[in-house]
């Protein structure tokens, strides 16, 4: 009697309507119904957790919509989106700014099919020139699809010693240089050490920095989820440092930095191991090096780990222009900017970084 009664709430829950709604902030419980769910689905990432829409909404400015959708109240599927209005790049919709991960997430096909419909009738309602949606997986062959990025992820031994002979005899002889300079790695309680050498780098590479209260806000909202790992010498002088992420089982490092020193003395192989080593020795599975263009040095150096690439299906519904966006070295407008970015003294490059890549996503 009692499975007769379950199947029947069942089969009325399947064909009760499903609506999409988006996400208050403000309201904890739907904020947390929104966590639980992609903590769960498969197909969401670190990037689909509800704290970005703080992040990017309240510390980068960008008007969001975290969309969801939900039958008989429970959810089935998520896609956050923000609107990036760039005088260099123009305005769109992304899933998601500053994330390498994200679109939909959703554990039915028709939960997925109006998520996208709605993020399309924003899309056009806000005027912008594009939505782009930073897919795992294809969605969608008839749109124009960006191939330059790659990610890069493999599994970890539950072993430590296992995951050293794991990584390709000369990279591996780069992390034992590390040690045997006598570097070591320390996990700080705030972003201090992190964004000193992170802001120094970027600056070298022609980059504008993010704010500082940009990597305090991460640590802030996804606690224990967002960690420093400074790699110092033995006079205790910061090296080389990352910011990484933790979801489910898997460790992302995903912001880095390091002094011009740190090459010399192995420090930027040697924090990558020391990551992979506490990550092993906390009972994390999967070692996700994020993305990288293809034919880079970021892309050598993954492989050289013994990492392959994966794709990445960035697709775009195009609006107003005929042609993907190309928000990266190969536009002339980028290259521009990277020159004269190298030029500027360290204190105004920090002063003004804020206000410029908040538009670059």
């Amino acid at each position: 009697m009692n499975n007769t009664i379950e199947e029947v709430a069942r089969l009325v829950a399947a064909s009760a309507p499903l609506t999409v709604n988006s996400l208050n902030p403000d309201d904890r419980l739907a904020v947390a119904r929104w966590d639980a769910f992609v903590e769960a689905c498969p197909e969401a990432t670190f990037f689909h957790k509800a704290g970005w829409q703080r992040i990017v909404g309240e510390v980068l400015g960008h008007r969001t919509h975290f969309l969801y959708a939900e039958r008989s109240g429970v959810i089935e599927g998520v896609l956050p989106l923000a609107q990036v209005k760039s005088v260099l790049f123009g305005n769109t919709l992304v899933s998601l700014p500053f994330a390498v991960y994200g679109g939909v997430a959703a554990n039915s096909a028709a939960a997925g099919e109006a998520l996208e419909l709605e993020a399309q009738a924003i899309a056009r309602r806000l005027g912008v020139d594009h939505l782009e949606l930073r897919n795992l997986r294809q969605r969608h062959a008839e749109w124009p699809l960006q191939d330059l990025y790659v990610r890069f992820r493999k599994e970890l031994a539950p072993e430590v010693e296992a995951n050293m002979l794991a990584i390709p005899r000369k990279q591996r002889a780069m992390v034992r240089k590390g040690i045997k300079n006598g570097l070591r790695s320390e996990i700080d309680g705030d972003c201090s050490r992190f964004f000193a050498l992170y802001a120094d780098n970027v600056h070298r590479h022609g980059t504008p920095a993010l704010p500082r209260r940009y990597f305090e806000a991460l640590q802030r909202v996804f606690g224990a989820d967002c960690e420093a790992l400074t790699v110092v010498d033995g006079a205790g002088r910061p090296l080389s440092g990352v910011l990484s992420f933790y979801f489910r089982d898997e460790v992302l490092p995903y912001y880095a930095g390091d002094e011009p020193s740190a090459r010399d003395l192995a420090a930027n192989d040697f924090k990558y191991w020391e990551l992979m080593r506490r990550s092993c020795e906390r009972g994390v599975k999967v070692f996700d090096y994020g993305r990288s263009k293809q034919g880079t040095g970021s892309y050598s150096f993954k492989k050289n780990w013994g990492f392959e690439p994966l794709p990445l299906f960035y697709e775009y519904c195009l609006y107003r222009r005929d042609s993907i966006p190309q928000n990266n070295p190969s536009n002339a407008k980028y290259r521009l900017l990277i020159e004269t970015w190298r030029r500027l003294p360290i204190g105004l490059a920090n002063w003004l970084g804020p206000f410029i890549v908040r538009n670059l996503g």
